[in-house]
């Protein structure tokens, strides 16, 4: 079973050191996991992350349910088994991608009828049913059944998705069978800062091993998700790990933190290394643009990678306008090392008792506009559907 032990408090602000044992791994929090909806991340090979330095990933219970099936992954010995991963495996339960990505979904407290985005056949998924098929799936950590109200929603609406999400957790609990996974609660309550603190104390009463913040980076502002995050965090218990979802980009990374997230997940590192942006200590490069095509230095100097230590930007450039499948790759590889470091100096910054430094640094050095200035909405589905490929 999952352990998680809170280390060290930073002093001037909400931001904590911590470690997450699971039966397959250490994770060192706060940390960030990589997004493989289907089993892997987008050409990328187990080795591939372990050698990056990640210890945990998230899996879709939504997406594996439709395609092969809970049954074919369990009867093929389960998610670390049929995948290869020898790691920790977080499984979403897919209700964030039922009520983003399916077509006719209706919703009543016994559960959710949809139809698949992939070939529109019907499907009805219960608590009960979501806890069956993440069980099959045998992550380490699961997540419980939630709704997610798609905004901007009547305050009633949103009220009552809170009260659904409760129901639901209450069912979730009560049906599982496995003891050899932590179960996971949700919060949701839109942007309502009332709501959202009713439902972090909804689901502490119930007593989950780990909270989830819901419901954000769906387009609401930066302002916005920080003031959620402001209203739900205080009401967590501190001896449990805090995980906000589908949230990923490094000012967010660096704002969750500052108030008390230990853990995150987004499929930002590997889509935009499939569209051609990647990440570096000064800002993005965009390496599809013509300035780099004759460009001899390394996506980023300061960088220990793999990709920064062989390729340059020319040949990275090349890659991609000639669509060759390696640039995906080699993209995502670099967006994924620059990831995990982030997360380390993060860490090393709260360990010395810098973090607030480290904050001031990071924004200095990509001559970024404060948080509050942009809006949100990386989620691996979101409130504007996505195509498949785009997932």
């Amino acid at each position: 079973m999952m352990q998680f032990q809170l280390r060290q408090r930073d002093r001037r602000s909400n931001a904590r050191l911590g470690q997450l044992r699971t039966a397959r791994a250490v994770i060192e929090t706060p940390a960030f996991m990589p997004v493989g909806s289907l089993g892997p991340v987008k050409g990328l090979e187990p080795d591939d992350l372990h050698s990056l330095g990640f210890r945990l990933m998230l899996n879709n219970a939504y997406h594996l349910y439709l395609r092969p099936g809970h049954k074919i992954v369990a009867d093929m010995g389960g998610l670390h088994s049929f995948t290869g991963w020898s790691g920790a495996i977080l499984t979403d339960s897919g209700g964030f991608q039922i009520f983003s990505l399916a077509r006719l979904c209706t919703v009543t407290d016994e559960g959710v009828t949809f139809q698949s985005h992939i070939d529109g056949s019907t499907h009805f998924i219960t608590p009960e049913t979501a806890i069956e098929i993440e069980e099959s799936l045998g992550a380490d950590i699961i997540m419980a059944f939630d709704q997610c109200v798609a905004l901007p929603a009547s305050r009633e609406a949103v009220q009552d998705g809170v009260r659904r999400t409760k129901l639901w957790a209450e069912r979730c609990q009560a049906s599982r069978r496995r003891t050899d996974q932590a179960l996971f609660g949700i919060v949701q309550g839109g942007l309502d800062h009332d709501l959202r603190a009713q439902s972090a104390r909804d689901l502490t009463a119930l007593g989950f091993e780990g909270y989830a913040v819901g419901g954000l980076s769906v387009g609401e502002s930066k302002a916005e998700m920080h003031a959620m995050l402001d209203a739900t965090v205080p009401e967590l218990p501190e001896d449990k790990p805090r995980y906000l979802m589908g949230v990923g980009h490094p000012e967010d990374l660096i704002e969750g933190v500052s108030r008390g997230i230990d853990l995150f997940d987004c499929v930002v590192p590997s889509r935009h290394g499939r569209t051609g942006s990647l990440f570096t200590t000064g800002g993005r490069v965009v390496i599809k643009q013509a300035q780099y095509v004759r460009d001899e230095r390394p996506i980023d100097p300061d960088c220990g990678c793999p990709v920064c230590a062989r390729y340059s930007r020319a040949y990275l450039h090349h890659l991609y306008t000639v669509k060759e499948m390696l640039a995906s790759r080699l993209n995502t590889i670099h967006n994924l090392w620059y990831f995990s470091d982030f997360m380390r100096r993060l860490r090393t910054a709260i360990a010395q008792g810098s973090f607030p430094e480290f904050r001031d640094a990071f924004y200095r050095s990509h001559a970024q506009e404060p948080p509050e200035a942009k809006a949100s909405g990386d989620r691996e589905a979101g409130t504007t559907r996505r195509m498949p490929q785009d997932i």
